[in-house]
């Protein structure tokens, strides 16, 4: 009997190199030998160029002055490093307003991210594990309102805002990032796995109330998948653009995107916008660094959420 390197594990599984197949000449491969694709490789490799050439465009222009912006490749180092430069100017523009606009974006982020976060954990639980009149019906329109672009509801949520007198103020932003079907059609399908029933009946036994029982017991058990939501969440808030800008008209309530936009716009209609490029690449780089560090600390989290509902799965 011919001896080979591989071995088989479990049901059927095969596991270390590569062997062929008896009789036929051919390889199979397994997970832990896959089989090399060099299109898929050549595919891959295009794809991260274009999603990092932008970013090193950013960051290389945001380091220039404006004199060296304007006479420079893009691509290319100034003659001089002026980011601390810029930075200083973005933070002085205009009496400082980039500093009311940072701080609008994270109230909008944090307040709007966790309530969204908290109504999608306790309506998913909800779907998940209670029984109650119309729950068919409101399972199916989750899922239908899921297929609904956020961009098509902002003009019936600014006619129903105008018509509550609140537009031009912070809830017109924040009252629509409370409602998140994505995030509650999530949670619903990952409390319905990761919820024992019988942990709740135990605590229904024990005389806690409905309310108490999901927090004390189906919210830390809903965690990883929370977690998950709430980066969904921030990234949608503190992106939003097109609700904030037909919502406000005072500058003073301006998030990040529309104050930015605002620049660019000031800079092109006044036929001065070289004077300012420096101030809007300066301070799109800075917008997009919070996001970059929350999902760098939050990946750890997030990828246990991701492993945990696969191996329910």
């Amino acid at each position: 009997m011919r001896s080979t390197s591989s071995r088989r594990t479990g049901a059927g599984k095969v596991s270390g190199t590569p062997i062929r197949h008896p009789g036929r000449g051919r390889r199979l491969y397994t997970i832990e030998n896959p089989r090399k694709s060099t299109v898929l490789t050549v595919m891959t490799a295009l794809f991260t160029l274009y999603c990092l050439l932008p970013l090193v465009w950013l960051v290389i222009n945001a380091t220039k002055s404006q004199a060296d912006f304007v006479s420079t490749f893009g691509l290319a180092p100034g003659r001089g490093f002026a980011l601390w430069d810029n930075i200083v100017g973005v933070f002085t523009y205009q009496d400082g307003i980039f500093s009311r606009w940072l701080l609008n974006t994270v109230v909008y982020v944090v307040v709007g991210a966790t309530v969204s976060t908290f109504l999608a954990a306790l309506g998913g639980y909800a779907l998940a594990k209670l029984d109650f009149t119309g729950k068919r019906v409101f399972l199916f329109v989750v899922l239908g309102s899921i297929s609904v672009p956020g961009i098509a509801l902002a003009i019936p949520q600014f006619l129903l805002f105008a018509q509550l007198g609140m537009t031009n103020t912070p809830w017109a932003v924040l009252i629509p990032s409370f409602i998140n079907p994505f995030g509650l059609y999530l949670m619903w399908v990952f409390a319905a796995e990761a919820v024992p029933s019988g942990l709740l009946e135990a605590a229904k036994i024990d005389g806690a109330g409905e309310f108490r029982t999901f927090v004390q017991i189906a919210l830390p058990l809903l965690a990883p998948a929370s977690v998950t939501v709430l980066l969904f969440s921030f990234v949608s808030i503190w992106n939003n653009y097109f609700l904030p800008l037909i919502m406000l008209k005072d500058p003073a309530w301006y998030p990040l995107t529309v104050g930015i936009n605002q620049w660019n716009k000031l800079g092109s209609t006044a036929g001065n916008g070289a004077l300012i490029q420096n101030l809007v690449i300066t301070s799109s780089l800075l917008t997009i660094i919070p996001l970059i560090v929350a999902f760098l600390s939050l990946q750890r989290y997030w990828q246990s959420g991701l492993s945990l509902g696969a191996i329910k799965g």
